[in-house]
C-alpha cells in the first residue's frame, strides 16, 4: 500500500448509538448527523480488501441510518453509507482474487474516497454494467430477489406499497418474467404508465377518496396473498385488512414515521394472517448457498438492460452534507455519489 494515500476524505459520522425516535427517512439538514473530513486508511485484513470508490448510491437505509433510526447502531467518527462500486486496490490474504477488480460491493463507510470491506461482500462486475447500476447491485437488487421470492411461493399475485421506488420497479419486472400479477399502490398516478409498461396489473391511487373500495374490488379479483411494503403505515394496515385469508403483509421499510392502531387483530387468529419483516443481511446468510445463483442473475439483468437504476442526482463526495436534504426531496430514482 505504499503508493497509496494514508487518508480518505470521508462523509463522517456525528453521532453515536440510536436516537430513540423514528422520524422516517427524511433529511431537512444533513449537517446535524454528518460532517466531512480525512479519515485513516485502514490496512485491509484477513479476507478484506480495500476498494477505491468510483459511485455510491443513496438508499432509505443510509438515511435511517445516519439519523440513529436503523437495526444497529450509528459509530461517531466513521463514514457513512452502505453501498457503491469501486476497484480493489489493495488485498489481505485470503482476497488477493478481486485485487485489480472492479466490484459492487456492501459495507459500513461507503460514502468515502476509500473504504474497507469484506471480500464476501464484493460481486465482481460485468464490463457491460455502469458503475450507476454497479453502485446499486446488492441491497435493492437482492431485496427485490428476496422478496419476490417470498410472494411466488404463496401465489400468483402480491401487492406493492410505493411502486414507483426503484425497488418497486425491480420487483415489477421480476414479477412481469415470472408471470405474476401485481397491485402497486403508489400517490400519484402520474407514474403508472409507467408502472403498466413494466408489467403492472393493477395500480392504485392510495390518496384517492375511493381507494378502499378498488383495492378491496381488486384484492376480490386477484387474491393477493403477500403485501411487500416500504411504507409501514394506517393506509397498509387498512390494505392487509381487505386481503384474503392467510396473507402474509411483508414490512421492509418505515417510510411513514406514523404510529397506527392495528384494527383487526382477530384477523390473525380467525383468517390465519401473519405479519412480518424482511431485512437483507439475515436473508443473505440463509441463502448463503444461493447467493451466486442470486447474484448472477441480477448482473445479467443489468446488463442485458432487463433492469436500470434511474438515477435523479449526482452528487460530488465533498457536496454531500451540504446538498443532501435537497437531493432527497427528488422522487423516483437514485442519488448516486461520485468522488
Amino acid at each position: 500500500m505504499s503508493d497509496l494515500p494514508s487518508e480518505t476524505f470521508s462523509v463522517i459520522q456525528k453521532l453515536d448509538g440510536y436516537s430513540g425516535v423514528s422520524e422516517g427517512p427524511t433529511v431537512v439538514d444533513a449537517s446535524e448527523y454528518l460532517t466531512d473530513g480525512m479519515l485513516p486508511i485502514s490496512k485491509p485484513g484477513r479476507g478484506q480488501v480495500l476498494i477505491k470508490l468510483r459511485m455510491a448510491s443513496v438508499n432509505p437505509s443510509d438515511l435511517h441510518f445516519i439519523k440513529g433510526e436503523y437495526g444497529q447502531p450509528r459509530e461517531k467518527g466513521t463514514a457513512a453509507g452502505f453501498e457503491g462500486c469501486g476497484d480493489v486496490v489493495a488485498a489481505g490474504e485470503g482476497a488477493e482474487h478481486l485485487l485489480g477488480q472492479r466490484v459492487a460491493f456492501v459495507t459500513t463507510g461507503a460514502w468515502s474516497e476509500y473504504c474497507v470491506t469484506m471480500a464476501l461482500m464484493c460481486i465482481p462486475l460485468h464490463p457491460s454494467v455502469k458503475d450507476e447500476d454497479g453502485a446499486a447491485q446488492i441491497v435493492n437488487p437482492l431485496t427485490a430477489v428476496g422478496m419476490v421470492d417470498i410472494a411466488e411461493k404463496n401465489g400468483d399475485c402480491f401487492v406493492i406499497s410505493a411502486a414507483a421506488s426503484q425497488l418497486g420497479k425491480l420487483m415489477l419486472g421480476l414479477a412481469k418474467d415470472k408471470g405474476l400479477k401485481t397491485i402497486c399502490l403508489v400517490r400519484r398516478m402520474n407514474v403508472a404508465p409507467a408502472l403498466k409498461e413494466l408489467g403492472a396489473t393493477v395500480v392504485l391511487d392510495v390518496t384517492s377518496k375511493d381507494f378502499e373500495k378498488k383495492f378491496s374490488a381488486a384484492s376480490r379479483e386477484h387474491k393477493p396473498r403477500v403485501f411487500l411494503d416500504a411504507v409501514t403505515d394506517s393506509i397498509s394496515e387498512k390494505v392487509f385488512t381487505l386481503m384474503p385469508n392467510r396473507s402474509r403483509w411483508v414490512s421492509y421499510g418505515k417510510l411513514n414515521p406514523e404510529l397506527f392502531p392495528m384494527t383487526q387483530m382477530g384477523q390473525l387468529i380467525f383468517q390465519s394472517k401473519v405479519i412480518e419483516g424482511f431485512w437483507l443481511t439475515p436473508w443473505m446468510q440463509a441463502n448463503s448457498a444461493e447467493m451466486p445463483h442470486f447474484a448472477k442473475e441480477v448482473q445479467t439483468r443489468f446488463a442485458d438492460g432487463t433492469w436500470k437504476t434511474d438515477v435523479t442526482t449526482y452528487l460530488p463526495l465533498r457536496d454531500v452534507v451540504l446538498r443532501l436534504a435537497e437531493a432527497t426531496r427528488i422522487k423516483d430514482g437514485k442519488i448516486m455519489i461520485t468522488p
